[in-house]
């Protein structure tokens, strides 16, 4: 597997549009997508940092991963996953780790959000970050 960079850091908020203001006012960026996932139950909103993204995750649904994590975050967000730009794809990424003894949460990969396609890692096989891998079909 080759990694060619970090595509987005995923950060889990209870409130999307505080969270954007906070990103656009204080931290002086620009939000430059919003988009439902419904498979995944978020709306996600997505700002530029040099060739890395950072994603906001709001939950659409009290029983999405989102929704689940923040409650067992005490109702703050938080850092949810890391995800990385992959250059042999993600299929053959996942068969990669899975020989190496990965515990994978995505058998194949799937859509997500931004035109990606995805595949999530297992934190108890990740030292225990939630590693997201993804190619851009379109490149």
């Amino acid at each position: 597997m080759k990694i060619s960079h970090i595509e987005h850091i995923g950060i889990a908020v209870p409130n999307l549009e505080e969270a954007i203001k906070y990103y656009e006012n204080v931290l002086g960026l620009k939000c430059y997508k919003q988009e439902v996932v419904a498979d995944q139950k978020v709306t996600t909103a997505f700002f530029k940092v040099g060739d890395t993204k950072i994603e906001l995750l709001e939950a659409t649904s009290p029983d999405s991963t989102i929704a689940k994590f923040i409650e067992k975050n005490g109702g703050r967000g938080g850092m949810h996953h890391m995800a990385f730009a992959v250059e042999d794809g993600v299929a053959e990424a996942l068969a990669e780790v899975q020989e190496k003894g990965v515990k994978v949460i995505d058998k194949a990969p799937r859509k997500g959000a931004d035109g990606l396609n995805i595949a999530f890692l297992h934190p108890k096989s990740t030292e225990a970050v939630l590693t997201e891998l993804c190619e851009d079909p379109s490149k």
